[in-house]
């Protein structure tokens, strides 16, 4: 663990190889969003925005519709970009893109757009975090990390709960995931259909606590779909 502990807390924690990775997936959601922008036809899109409130997601699914039936393809494209970009920066509002799918693409097409591009962000943040998750969390939290591994070792969480914060979560995450190795899957379920740590803290800590991405990937699949459905249905009712 040399050069991970105090060593690196003294220089930034991102090699300018991490970096350049990071910034290129930002940059690629850029130039990807940019391009549906440009193919679209030329009109006023001063409507299109996060929605924030059931007000805004009103306003943008009426603008939506016209545009939904001709140019499909695009829109499409944009929606899945724009989810998948929030989930893999944790960018607050995804709710609400999960109640637009439902309003612009009906029941069924609604929550398969919404699990796919759900487990297509939480992927990326799995494999964004893995390449720059962990030597950001050894810089900011050395000793903290070195007592959870200890706890993983031990496959013990007694001592965690004394830990305030994300970081006491992540401990007993940490834990949790040591101690379930042979039935993680079961686990992992259990975390996306319940709501005993945040969507977006899973994303984020799974590859740190070395959670292999097939499990990720399956739990993430299976696991959204309830929750999808619902979001997707109450919209759609109310439309």
């Amino acid at each position: 663990m040399k050069g991970k502990g105090g060593d690196v807390g003294s220089r930034f924690p991102l090699s300018s190889r991490e970096v350049a990775a990071a910034s290129t997936v930002v940059l690629g959601f850029v130039l990807g969003l940019l391009g549906v922008y440009l193919t679209m036809p030329a009109s006023d899109y001063s409507f299109l925005k996060l929605p924030r409130t059931l007000e805004d997601l009103q306003i943008l699914r009426d603008h939506l519709e016209t545009y939904t039936s001709d140019y499909t393809a695009q829109v499409l494209v944009g929606y899945c970009m724009v989810y998948i970009f929030m989930q893999t920066f944790m960018i607050p509002g995804t709710v609400f893109m999960s109640l637009l799918a439902g309003a612009l693409f009906g029941v069924f097409k609604g929550v398969a757009l919404v699990v796919f591009t759900a487990t297509a962000g939480a992927s990326s943040c799995y494999f964004l975090s893995k390449l720059i998750g962990r030597p950001l969390v050894f810089s900011l939290w050395p000793d903290k990390l070195s007592f959870f591994q200890e706890q993983v070792n031990l496959n013990s969480c007694l001592t965690c709960v004394y830990f305030a914060g994300k970081m006491s979560e992540n401990c007993f995450f940490n834990s949790q995931v040591a101690r379930r190795r042979g039935g993680l899957l079961n686990y992992m379920l259990f975390l996306r259909l319940t709501p005993t740590l945040p969507n977006t803290f899973i994303n984020v800590a799974s590859p740190i606590v070395d959670v292999p991405y097939h499990i990720f990937f399956l739990a993430t699949l299976i696991g959204l779909v309830p929750a999808a459905y619902v979001t997707v249905k109450v919209f759609t009712c109310e439309a």
